[in-house]
């Protein structure tokens, strides 16, 4: 299996290294072949382990394939851990990142960088298959800062767009603020453990929690609760939650392939998953539990807000994606970690959809992403409207789709959670659900129903995408569907994730509230008993009537509540925040580190100084060198009667 393990990552990378370094030879046929040939041995052989492992034919694997180096006892290695939480996000990596390559041909056909475009996905995956399949701190590191290098490469792809480079600067910015504190994880948990290795450091997690750290003097911290905060910190980063959200709806600058591969299954499930990885040190803390659920709430219910008034149709898609990985950090929150993979896995496939959809739109629109300029696309892009509308469904929690499962589940499993925080948080998730159904449908209604807003040369040529972009929407639309039926009873209740995760029992929301579940349709049927089917429900009723029935009336809403609309629009501010009052205090900070750090201090007194002291001191000792005889013999006989003297005083 080893073999299989190691294909399964390579495959990808030998793809990428082909298409980046000798797509000018092999050509755009030859580019996209490779790769796409490398991520689709990568996906069959990722669902043959996952299968394996899950029938037991195949043990969990955890060993070391190379030893990087020793330092002092402490080993840094290169190894894989694959049991049902790795080979799940394995397969949910390789199966999405498989669709938007083939969709890349068409969405990219046109654009002069397609050989380099097809080497950056294919890396991608390869850099996110490193990251969830290690077995330690070291190569999860790796990972982590490769995704980071990628998505910096992919979101500034069109890197003549002064916007596109300046939203890949903000991503990569935000992120180096999270992972500083992720690193300060690391550290701490080689600190207080002496190993890099999991098994290791979760054998000794108990050890850990039992230690205290003095972190500010006279005030203590429980050592597991630091490694816990430090660790979420990279994951606030990495899965966008406040206040380090802010690059995630500028990465919207990148071609829409990308958008849908860092949204669905790449990049922001990297933090989500490394949680999840790590719910044996999270459960020892119930403060670090406390701070996960609270980020997460707000980052649901603030967020999926700003989606309301965006009428980018990427943006629209991005904002949304920012409330989900809330809901997933929520589940995290209350230790629903099998929750919170189970709406990570359901979300990959519709998130996907709706990215992949939007960008059918966008090309059919030729590359007009104001929704205000749409309108009645449903006649023209059938296969566009019934994939989006199904991926609509799901995201909204309709009941029946996979949405609707894995959503639901997270608002019980909040609602039935004793953490502090846990009241707030179910509030927010709960009125999150109107506010999904409203700015989704609005984009629905406003993208593919009403009157036709573009332009006469735009609606001549309006049709529906070819089929290499229409058949990965079907083939993300079934999952997204249907996977919720099969899958809900084995993830949350059926004990699907096995050691991967541990849970602790007064913290096992999940156990209390399968003692209630009667099958997926049993639980069908208990969500119209429940408040969250009928939120879902009103948001379309609300959306529907301000965008089909009376187009007029959102003009009035927005000028009724203008103060309101003024703060969504402005994004509650945090980029001003960050833009006008950070931004400048740390230039003037480093400004201060500059010229008074380096050019004073190190400059001027420590390399400049010390040689201009060397300098001096030499010219003082160069009188000495006279070149005269005499002035020698001197110097030595006032030396030898200074020995002379020393000596008898020494007596």
């Amino acid at each position: 299996m080893k073999g299989i393990y190691l294909a399964i990552v390579l495959a990808p990378l030998i793809g990428a290294i082909l298409a980046g370094l000798f797509g000018h030879r092999i050509g755009r046929r030859g580019a996209h072949s490779v790769t796409i040939l490398g991520v689709a041995v990568s996906t069959v052989l990722s669902f043959y382990v996952l299968f394996a492992i899950l029938s037991g034919a195949v043990a969990p694997f955890n060993e070391t394939l190379y030893t990087w180096g020793v330092a002092g006892g402490l080993r840094m290695e290169v190894g894989f851990l694959i049991d049902t939480l790795s080979s799940t996000m394995m397969a949910t990596v390789t199966f999405v990142s498989l669709m938007v390559h083939i969709y890349t041909i068409g969405y990219m056909h046109e654009d002069p960088g397609y050989q380099r475009f097809f080497a950056y996905i294919s890396l991608f995956t390869f850099s996110m298959l490193m990251l969830v399949m290690s077995n330690n701190f070291l190569q999860l590191f790796f990972g982590w800062e490769a995704v980071g290098v990628v998505s910096y490469l992919l979101i500034g792809f069109w890197f003549k767009r002064p916007s596109a480079i300046f939203a890949n600067m903000k991503a990569f910015l935000v992120n180096r603020v999270g992972d500083f504190g992720f690193l300060l994880g690391i550290a701490a948990v080689v600190y207080f453990s002496g190993s890099l290795d999991y098994m290791e450091v979760f054998a000794r997690s108990d050890e850990i929690a039992g230690q205290q750290v003095e972190i500010v003097q006279g005030t203590h911290w429980n050592a597991m609760t630091l490694i816990c905060i430090l660790l979420f910190i990279g994951a606030m980063g990495k899965s966008a939650q406040v206040p380090l959200h802010v690059w995630l709806p500028d990465s919207m600058e990148g071609p829409t392939p990308i958008s849908a591969l860092i949204h669905a299954a790449t990049m922001v499930t990297a933090g989500i998953f490394m949680v999840s990885r790590m719910s044996p040190l999270f459960e020892l803390s119930e403060v670090a539990l406390s701070v996960v659920l609270v980020i997460g709430a707000t980052t649901a219910f603030f967020m999926g807000l700003l989606g309301i008034v965006q009428n980018d149709i990427k943006r629209v898609v991005a904002y949304s994606t920012l409330s989900q990985l809330g809901y997933m950090t929520v589940a995290l929150g209350v230790s629903a970690y099998a929750g919170a993979m189970f709406h990570l896995v359901t979300h990959a496939f519709f998130k996907a959809l709706l990215f992949l959809a939007a960008g059918s739109v966008i090309i059919a629109m030729h590359h007009e992403q104001d929704m205000r300029k749409m309108g009645g696309l449903r006649k023209y892009m059938p296969v566009t409207y019934w994939t989006a509308l199904l991926g609509a469904l799901a995201l909204i929690g309709f009941p029946g789709f996979a949405g609707f499962f894995s959503k639901d589940a997270i608002i019980e499993a909040a609602h039935a959670s004793t953490i502090p925080g846990a009241h707030y948080a179910y509030w927010s998730v709960q009125l999150g659900v109107f506010i999904t159904a409203l700015y989704t449908f609005r984009m629905i209604f406003m993208t593919f129903h009403g009157k036709e807003r573009m332009d006469e040369h735009t609606r001549s040529h309006l049709k529906e995408s070819p089929a290499v972009v229409t058949i990965p929407l079907i083939l993300l639309a079934i999952p997204s569907v249907f996977i919720g039926w099969f899958e809900i009873g084995p993830f949350l209740f059926g004990g699907f994730f096995g050691d991967a995760i541990f849970v602790a029992p007064n913290h096992d929301v999940l156990t209390l509230l399968g003692e209630s579940y009667h099958g997926p349709l049993g639980f069908v049927q208990h969500g119209f008993a429940t408040a969250s089917v009928y939120l879902a429900f009103a948001g379309v009723a609300v959306a529907w009537y301000l965008y089909v029935k009376r187009p007029d009336l959102p003009d009035v809403v927005r000028q009724r509540f203008a103060p309101l609309h003024r703060i969504l629009i402005n994004k509650f501010y945090f980029d001003d925040v960050n833009e006008k009052v950070l931004a400048p205090a740390t230039r003037g900070m480093g400004w201060v580190f500059w010229r008074v750090g380096d050019t004073t201090l190190i400059d001027g007194a420590l390399v400049n100084g010390s040689a201009r002291a060397v300098g001096w001191f030499s010219g003082v000792l160069r009188h000495l060198q006279s070149g005269y005889l005499f002035h020698y013999a001197f110097a030595m006989v006032i030396g030898l009667a200074l020995l002379i003297g020393w000596v008898l005083l020494a007596r």
